[in-house]
């Protein structure tokens, strides 16, 4: 079992990295949240793996922690929840703003996340927090415990989460996206009025 990565970062897209371990390129499949965690390509980096063996595929998952990680293995165990769907959640969702939305069964945040309707998204409640119930030390250290947890769903995103989404969406890296937006807060500023400046800074028309 490959349980983590250590090399050089070659590219990174919001979706996917290639690292370099020893001259071998290996490709991983990753959420927005790792994305945004990864240094600038060429140096190194560390990615916490799942390998998912099928008939017809071997499929290399890098994530940001170790809790990421976790969370994807008890998507994925949710039926009819893929490892492309379980990205999209972590990439909408921190793995504990994820617990957040499971524990207040908030099925309308957890129904924003791309790919996601009403009735998965009522379902994949479900599941999780029933998993959740049974592993009282699951996520330990990035969650609080279930008696201290605000049943409050996950903030909504702010404009300037917004705008990071959608250039990363449009193919700029994290660090094009962090230094475009830098300076910003979004404190006041609609989301347009962000991508205006920052693709200005990224030398394109708006």
């Amino acid at each position: 079992m490959i349980t983590q990565i250590r090399g050089t970062l070659i590219e990174a897209t919001p979706s996917a990295a290639v690292v370099d371990v020893g001259g071998v390129g290996f490709e991983l499949g990753i959420s927005g949240t790792t994305a945004a965690s990864l240094p600038a390509p060429g140096e190194e980096c560390r990615l916490f793996t799942r390998l998912q063996v099928r008939e017809d595929a071997m499929t290399l998952f890098g994530f940001a922690t170790k809790e990421e990680r976790t969370m994807f293995e008890r998507l994925v165990s949710v039926s009819k929840v893929g490892p492309r769907l379980a990205l999209a959640v972590l990439s909408k969702f921190t793995v504990s703003q994820l617990y957040s939305v499971v524990m207040a069964e908030d099925d309308q945040g957890m129904a924003t996340v791309p790919g996601v309707g009403k009735k998965t998204a009522q379902r994949l409640i479900l599941e999780l927090k029933s998993v959740f119930a049974k592993d009282h030390g699951l996520l330990a250290a990035d969650i609080p415990a279930a008696g201290q947890l605000p049943l409050a769903p996950a903030p909504a995103p702010s404009a300037i989460d917004d705008a990071r989404a959608a250039l990363l969406s449009m193919g700029f890296s994290p660090q094009e996206v962090d230094l475009a937006l830098s300076g910003y807060d979004g404190d006041g500023m609609r989301v347009e009025d962000l991508l205006t400046a920052a693709l200005k800074r990224l030398g394109m028309d708006a």
